[in-house]
């Protein structure tokens, strides 16, 4: 399991913008179906599931890996904390 929180100083309609930004990276990098239930955005393929939900200071990802991704989770975490703090600091 993957965890991940970014802290944020974004109004809610910049905030989930940025979400889009991060999902939209994940989805086409990892095939991802996304979909938004109110503040969190859910995700998922085969072998891979997770949310990125949105805080009023703070976004928290996690993200489920099965086994074939689950050797690739320090890599996979690296990245998507990295493409997070550019995306809600930036915005």
């Amino acid at each position: 399991m993957i965890n991940i929180i970014q802290e944020h100083n974004l109004a809610p309609d910049a905030a989930r913008a940025a979400a889009e930004q991060v999902a939209q990276k994940l989805a086409k990098e990892f095939d991802l179906v996304c979909n938004w239930h109110g503040d969190v955005l859910k995700f998922e393929r085969s072998g891979v599931e997770g949310a990125l939900t949105l805080l009023p200071q703070q976004a928290q990802m996690q993200i489920k890996l099965g086994m074939l991704y689950g050797a690739f989770a320090p890599a996979i975490q690296s990245k998507v904390a990295e493409k997070m703090r550019k995306v809600f600091a930036a915005a």
